[in-house]
Parts: structure tokens; sequence; C-alpha cells
């Protein structure tokens, strides 16, 4: 049987029902609200978590799961040396995530730990702020030395988060999300999230608060002091210079390079030396992308996949602002 042609990949989105979950990804997203809740708190844009398999939503592979495309397609969905470190396995889970109350303080395991006790991938994250309402903050990292005593002594009490530090964020910041480091995402922030593949999460605390039968989510306290970094720092803000119609770096780490292009007239991009898959994420307007004669249009909210094997890209748009990802 001939393979089909590969090409710029479009994913129907898979919703996610949280008890901290708002309306923001349908009512700023335009996702369609498929599971009919009021509380929707993650868009998975493309995954490849066991159970929610990401589904082509356009071209002739429509339908197929992107289990099936690394099967099918191996290296040249992922790049060579994608393929050869992680195997059929897409490596990154792309997110929007909607606020609409506090999350739970968490943490995540790395890639060591993560192995060994959950046969997963660790979980490094960034996030980039859509919007976010007035005074809406986030926690990351502890506003003082902390020592492992300190910190079990204020869990205990159910005080942690007055050892917590908290900044006040706004659209078009970035903050990198290390395995280990304490953080929750506050009320009324919307982003977009690159991480590991890995559902893996550690709570430390959740505000007591209790879900409509009344009980408490489980807290992962032995787990959390075994993951947990105590190193302190005072700045997790990524700082950026971005200019139109260049490529602007924001992180780079061993999991996942993600960067900033913002464009208003037309970008040539080539990804020859990449040897990866490319994700980009609409922040911010609209865009055309285009590869030979493929047109793929990418609206706010919107996530494409350009396998390794797509050499060059042109970006078209009056105004976007796009997330470019890859390994």
């Amino acid at each position: 049987m001939t393979k089909l042609p590969l090409h710029i990949l479009k994913f129907t989105p898979i919703l996610k029902e949280k008890i901290w979950g708002g309306n923001k990804l349908s009512a700023l997203l335009s996702k369609e609200n498929t599971i009919n809740s009021n509380f929707i708190g993650e868009s998975w844009e493309i995954s490849d978590i066991e159970g929610d398999y990401s589904i082509v939503s356009n071209g002739v592979l429509v339908g197929k799961t992107i289990q099936d495309l690394l099967v099918e397609y191996k290296e040249e969905l992922v790049g060579v040396k994608n393929f050869k470190r992680f195997g059929a396995k897409f490596p990154l889970l792309i997110k929007f995530i909607d606020a609409k109350e506090d999350l739970s303080v968490q943490l995540h395991p790395g890639d060591e730990l993560a192995k060994q006790k959950h046969n997963s991938l660790g979980k490094t994250e960034m996030w980039y702020i859509m919007q976010a309402d007035p005074q809406s903050n986030i926690i990351i990292g502890f506003n003082q030395e902390v020592t492992p005593d300190l910190y079990q002594k204020k869990v205990e009490e159910k005080t942690i988060k007055d050892i917590l530090q908290y900044e006040t964020v706004s659209g078009g910041e970035t903050f990198f999300v290390y395995a280990g480091l304490i953080h929750a995402i506050g009320k009324g922030v919307l982003l977009a999230e690159i991480q590991q593949t890995s559902d893996v999460t550690y709570r430390v605390y959740d505000w007591d608060r209790q879900d409509a039968n009344g009980n408490y989510r489980e807290l992962h306290q032995k787990d959390a002091l075994e993951a947990i970094d105590f190193d302190e720092e005072t700045e997790y803000r990524v700082p950026y210079n971005a200019r139109k119609n260049e490529i602007t770096d924001l992180v780079a780490c061993p999991h996942f390079i993600t960067n900033l292009i913002e464009v208003n007239s037309e970008i040539g991009v080539s990804h020859k030396e990449l040897d990866s898959f490319v994700v980009y994420m609409c922040v911010e307007g609209n865009a055309v992308i285009s590869s030979n004669n493929e047109l793929v249009d990418i609206k706010l909210g919107e996530t494409i996949l350009v396998p390794a094997s797509i050499p060059e890209i042109k970006i078209e748009s009056r105004k976007a602002k796009l997330l470019q990802t890859y390994i």
C-alpha cells in the first residue's frame, strides 16, 4: 500500500474538565465546547499520552492518530535524532490552559525519578502568558531560602503559601518551569504551555477546596519531597526583546527549544538544519503557513505540526505572534 504524503498537520483539540477551569478557551480561543462543560481547564493540542492520542483533523491524513503517524512515518515525522531518542513516542505535550481559579501548588519529577516511579518522561515546562485579568498572578519558587525541615513544617501547618513567591503577570510574559520547581497558575490567567510528554503531577497544597461531592483532591507529599528543588533562584521570568519578522529566542533546554515569531508581512523559515518536527502555536492574530503548494491557516488558539521532512515554510500575516517549538 502506498504511503500517503506527510503534510502540515492540525489535530482535534482534546478538552479537559478541571475543578479550576473556566470558559476562556471557548470565549477567547474559539474552542468548540465538545464536552459540554463550564469548567474547561485545558485544551491538549498535541498529545501522545495514552488514552489521549491526538487525531489529525486536516488533509489526506485526517483521522490518523499521532501514534499511527509515528509508527508509519518515524524519522520523517520527528527527525532522525528524535526517533533514535524517543522511538515511537511524541516527546512533547502542547496545551492551552485557562485558570478560572487557582491551580494546586505543585511540582513535577525529573526524567530519572519519573522513569523509576512512573515509567514516564519527567516534566519540564514553559508558560507563555496569553491574557491575564488585572492583578492575576502565578506562584513560582520560594520567596526565601527554604530547608527541607522548614518546608515540611509549612506543609504540615498548611501555611506553605506564606513562603511561596507570587508574580503578577501580563500578556506576553514567559516563564521557565523546570522539573522540581514548586509552582501554580493563578486564577485569571490564560496561557500556552509546552512541556515534556508526561501527566505526572505532585500536588503539595490545594487550597483546602472540595469537589462537588465534598471530596478533597489527593496530595502527594512524599513524592513531592523526593522531587522538589530547594535551590534558591529569584527570577524565573524569561527576558526577551521581540523584533518583527524575526525569530526571537525564548527558552532553550535539553527537552525543547521555543522561540517567538512576530509577523506583520512575510517571513521564510528554514527547518533544514533542525532534524526535528516543528510546532507552531498561534498566540495572537492569524497567519497563513505554506510549504510547496500547501497552504494552512492558523488563527489565535490553533496549533500546527510541521513534520521534520518539510524543509522550509513561509509565514504570511498582517499581524500574528507564533510560538515555534522543536527539539
